[in-house]
């Protein structure tokens, strides 16, 4: 039996609306990469730019390498953990919330930093310097951890339609390029700081501006297409059991956007606790070189140098994980 007018013209509506939120969807994808990319950057901006001055901080500030050791363990520690309270938080709030506190907390403790080599409270005192540089970076380890697990997040409700997931490894290994970018960029900007002559603490005092202002630009970020109307096939499916709840307890339920997984839960979805720990090995080797290649550098080349040298390293790494992506979609 044919459809009569009113199917057709039902259906007709249907595949425009379908058109106009696709449209819409490609439209802001852009941006939500571009503002995603940018977060993890200025993560990773603010995270690197003290490895790069930690001969300055031994020779000028007077920290003891024992407490810049201190100092990277408190931080991984805090960071581990905020990992997995980050991603809670993401889950459970608005992740553009989450996103921006980061920033604006990354920035504030490096500013924090730079107020205690200012007024020298190591000079002051030994045991307030020392406390005070490790209980802010315990501080900046929970700030810094909210990029990964959110910012991913935010790119997954974008990049859901069906082209964008048959190349999301394409995708995410660009995505991913952004902590790289971060890391080279630290290094750039205290050779430069350092070759200007001007104070090492600029090295310092720049990354907190710009996670500043970074973390402005991500409030005014959109973290899931349904908040602006878009219906993608999961918001369809969102809504679709919204309704169902509703006949059943009333209009009075309002969407939630995705129930929140639990740790347990994660844990028991394939492969998720091999691929973590398999990942820890790989992070124990990268942020070994992460925190201490620049000051080892140093040793047997000038300042500016062995931050550029040490570049080096986050530029090899860009390559990989863009080819590891793209044969994944094959």
């Amino acid at each position: 039996m044919a459809p009569n007018a009113s199917e057709t013209t039902s259906l007709v509506d249907k595949n425009k609306d379908e058109e106009e939120n696709m449209r819409r969807l490609k439209g802001y994808q852009g941006w939500a990469f571009f503002v995603t990319f940018g977060g993890y950057f200025m993560a990773h901006f603010s995270r690197k730019c003290y490895s790069t001055v930690k001969q300055q901080l031994q020779t000028q500030a007077g920290y003891s390498p024992l407490i810049l050791s201190e100092m990277d363990t408190v931080f991984m520690g805090t960071y581990a953990a905020g990992n997995i309270i980050s991603g809670k938080l993401g889950d459970t709030f608005n992740p553009t919330t989450v996103l921006a506190i980061g920033l604006f907390g990354s920035g504030f403790c490096l500013f924090l930093i730079n107020v205690s080599l200012w007024y020298d409270f190591v000079g002051f005192s030994m045991t307030l310097g020392n406390f005070f540089i490790i209980a802010v970076y315990f501080l900046f380890g929970f700030f810094q951890s909210t990029g990964g697990p959110v910012g991913t997040a935010v790119m997954g409700n974008w990049f859901c339609d069906k082209k964008s997931i048959e190349n999301r490894g394409l995708i995410f290994g660009l995505w991913t390029c952004h902590q790289y970018c971060g890391d080279v960029t630290a290094a750039i900007c205290t050779a430069m700081v350092l070759g200007a002559g001007l104070p090492y603490w600029w090295a310092l005092l720049i990354p907190a501006l710009t996670n500043f202002g970074w973390g402005f630009l991500t409030m005014r970020l959109i973290a899931d297409p349904a908040d602006i109307g878009i219906i993608t096939p999961e918001v369809r499916i969102r809504m679709e059991k919204l309704a169902a709840k509703r006949a059943e307890q009333g209009d009075h339920i309002q969407d939630e956007g995705p129930a929140p997984i639990t740790y347990v839960n994660a844990l028991k979805i394939p492969m998720v606790a091999q691929y973590a720990f398999a990942f820890g090995f790989f992070k124990l080797t990268n942020y070994v070189l992460f925190f201490w290649l620049p000051y080892f550098l140093g040793k047997h080349f000038d300042p500016v140098t062995a931050n550029l040298i040490a570049s080096l390293y986050s530029v090899g790494m860009m390559p990989g994980g863009i080819i590891v992506g793209y044969v994944s979609d094959l």
